[in-house]
């Protein structure tokens, strides 16, 4: 018996081996691969984007004179570098620039860094013959988009750009010697290798960030959970001085009373918000539990505990049931969900220049089909397209006293992880309406 415990700590079958190794390598693809999370938070910067645009309009004139005019090159093409320049400048015009860039002004910066570096330059290999000049230029440029970008597009974008510049070349390129075998064997070396370097470095770099959110999300994590110790000391002065009270009659007994029933309110709105912050704090680690969830349910324990700041915001929430469903999820993500978006109908509410009334936010649930809907209603102050566009990027807060900007953000991540959706439509002045879509258990 011994032995057989012995043989089967200490050996591994093949399969288990191969399923390990599996495992592993899924766990990899989907963290490095295909969570683009930190990409769209850390890139395009907006020092970076005017640096290269300063550089792209001035450098390109500066190398047309230099090629042409100083270390003349078989081809030079003064108005393909005079658009080159142009769009450098573009980069400089481009209205707002802002900071995480919304989706079109990154689609902007992505066709621009796309013609003037993977399509120019391999333009211009071709053109000339990949001669030295332009093969240490392909080299040099490939180093360059990598750093410049997510590794991903830099991937894509310098294999489309060398395929698009080649097929123009063929069809209305200029008069240039053809590249021998040997030439262009040694030049794929070359740029294989600056193209490999390239790609690991993009790798190391986006882990770094990634390593370096996570940490800074998990600190965000530990000082929220450290409040908790003075927070249990007011809790036990609360008590106190609610045991006290009865000793002295009248109108100090009773104030004693409310005061430590105001500590037991703040303590309890804390405990919340500290709840809250260390759960928007697992953004990049969500947990994958995988319960049956009755959304009514849900919605009204999340509702009946949430701290409000006082009875006029409680009886401006009305829940509606429609027809219940069941989901599969974490309980606990989606009960932050719910906080999330109650708390910031809440505080639209409160920046609209009425007093909320019974109805200013209903959270409805309802079913058709395979689908469940929770729709979030609220009659607050309404975004416009631009805002609607960025509000569920990481770190982008309309709120920038208090606002951390990864409430929504998370509230995304929670609801992609069940197989859903949640989308919003609002217009300035007129509420909004953030609709979660989940499949049927």
């Amino acid at each position: 018996m011994s032995e057989d415990l012995q043989r089967a700590t200490y050996s591994t079958p093949p399969r288990a081996m191969l399923e390990t190794t599996t495992q592993r390598v899924r766990h990899w693809a989907s963290d490095a691969v295909l969570r683009p999370l930190v990409e769209p938070v850390l890139h395009p910067s907006q020092w970076r984007i005017r640096a290269l645009g300063f550089t792209t309009m001035l450098g390109h004139p500066l190398f047309w004179a230099v090629w042409e005019l100083w270390l003349p090159q078989p081809h030079e093409d003064l108005f393909l570098r005079l658009l080159m320049a142009m769009l450098g400048l573009s980069l400089l015009v481009i209205p707002g620039s802002p900071r995480p860039p919304s989706r079109g002004s990154a689609l902007i910066f992505s066709a621009v860094f796309w013609i003037t570096l993977p399509w120019f330059f391999s333009w211009m290999y071709f053109c000339n013959g990949g001669n030295p000049v332009w093969l240490a230029s392909m080299g040099a440029m490939l180093l360059i988009y990598y750093h410049l970008t997510d590794w991903r597009l830099a991937t894509v974008g310098s294999a489309s750009g060398l395929l698009v510049a080649w097929l123009m070349f063929q069809a209305i390129g200029p008069q240039a010697p053809p590249i021998g075998f040997e030439t262009g064997a040694a030049n794929a070396v070359v740029l294989g290798f600056c193209w490999s370097m390239g790609l690991i470095l993009g790798l190391s770099s986006s882990n770094l960030r990634r390593e370096q959110l996570n940490y800074t999300l998990g600190t965000m994590g530990i000082m929220a959970h450290e409040l908790r110790t003075p927070l249990a000391t007011m809790q036990l002065i609360a008590e106190a001085v609610r045991n006290e009270a009865p000793q002295h009659g009248g109108e100090s007994g009773e104030r004693l009373q409310q005061l430590g029933h105001r500590l037991n309110h703040l303590v309890r709105n804390m405990n919340h918000q500290i709840d809250m912050q260390i759960t928007n704090a697992r953004l990049m680690r969500l947990a994958g539990a995988r319960e049956r969830i009755s959304a009514a349910e849900l919605v009204r324990a999340a509702v009946n505990d949430f701290p409000y700041r006082n009875s006029r915001e409680r009886q401006a929430v009305t829940v509606r049931v429609y027809h219940d469903f069941h989901f599969l999820g974490s309980r606990q993500m989606f009960a932050q969900v719910v906080d999330n978006l109650t708390k910031n109908a809440l505080r639209s509410l409160a920046a609209a220049s009425s007093a909320p009334v019974a109805g200013d936010l209903l959270i409805e649930v309802g079913a058709q089909g395979a689908r469940g809907r929770i729709v979030f209603t609220d009659n607050g102050v309404g975004m416009d397209a631009e805002l609607r566009k960025r509000i569920f990027q990481p770190f982008f807060s309309t709120d920038r006293g208090t606002g951390h900007g990864l409430g929504l953000a998370f509230c995304q991540r929670v609801v992609q992880a069940a197989h859903g959706s949640i989308r919003v439509k609002s217009t300035p002045h007129q509420g909004a309406v953030f609709t979660i879509e989940l499949p049927a258990a």
